[in-house]
């Protein structure tokens, strides 16, 4: 199974940002890669990004999603416009909504249930604060999110986990090599008791992920891949980190 490397944009870009971004990465996708590769631009980029990637295999992803697939909710966007805009996956969870939105385990179960039953792939992100692991309580802190968050039903197939440990995201720091290692374990020990298949659920890591300490964390046990903030940018920095899947 190959790496996953998915970039989020988050509030950045305009649609001629969006179009060079997104055309540079597809142009360097010509042969078969150690890695599968998925962009998550704003939405108001996705019409942009997908002209940019054409028959490339670059996946496209939306950034947040509505649980309800219409109705009065101004602002919000909904699975079925996700996939009428080209998208295959869509991120829910991220910590920047649950601390700035005040989402919680059952609207982001909700969120990826609705994007599960509409035919996109949930990314569905899991992390601590410092203040929980300065407690010593990482890992039941990202279990419980797990099991709060993941859709009943859910398979390798239908859902991607995302550890991101909330005090590395933007910050330039990253837990030890060691410390993703359990964290990503006790996901997948987590996973066992909730899919049919955990050896091929992919989960990912995120946090200030960057090319220096890629290739680390990447060939960490049970890291699949990675969900790239900044770095994922810059077409350079984003494909090195890419590049450096074992």
């Amino acid at each position: 199974m190959n790496a996953l490397i998915v970039g989020n944009w988050k509030m950045n870009g305009t649609a001629a940002s969006a179009a060079a971004l997104a055309g540079s990465l597809a142009s360097r996708l010509t042969k078969p890669r150690r890695f599968d590769m998925l962009i998550c631009p704003p939405a108001p980029l996705l019409a942009a990004a997908r002209s940019a990637i054409g028959a490339a295999p670059l996946a496209l992803g939306a950034q947040d999603c509505h649980a309800q697939p219409q109705g009065a909710h101004t602002g919000d966007v909904s699975v079925p416009m996700l996939v009428d805009a080209g998208c295959s996956h869509v991120i829910v969870g991220h910590s920047e909504r649950r601390s700035g939105h005040g989402e919680g385990d059952s609207l982001v179960r909700a969120k990826a249930a609705a994007a599960q039953a509409g035919g996109l792939v949930p990314v569905i992100c899991v992390g601590e604060t410092l203040e929980q692991r300065d407690a010593g309580a990482n890992v039941g802190a990202v279990t419980g999110q797990l099991a709060g968050s993941l859709p009943d039903g859910s398979s390798a197939a239908t859902a991607i986990i995302a550890y991101e440990p909330v005090w590395a995201i933007g910050t330039g720091r990253t837990p030890a090599m060691n410390d993703i290692a359990e964290i990503h374990a006790a996901i997948r020990g987590a996973l066992r008791d909730s899919v049919p298949d955990p050896h091929l659920a992919r989960i990912l890591y995120g946090g200030s992920v960057n090319p220096r300490n890629a290739r680390d964390i990447l060939s960490l046990d049970d890291v699949d891949g990675a969900l790239v903030g900044g770095a994922s940018l810059a077409a350079d920095q984003f494909w090195e980190i890419a590049e450096s899947c074992p």
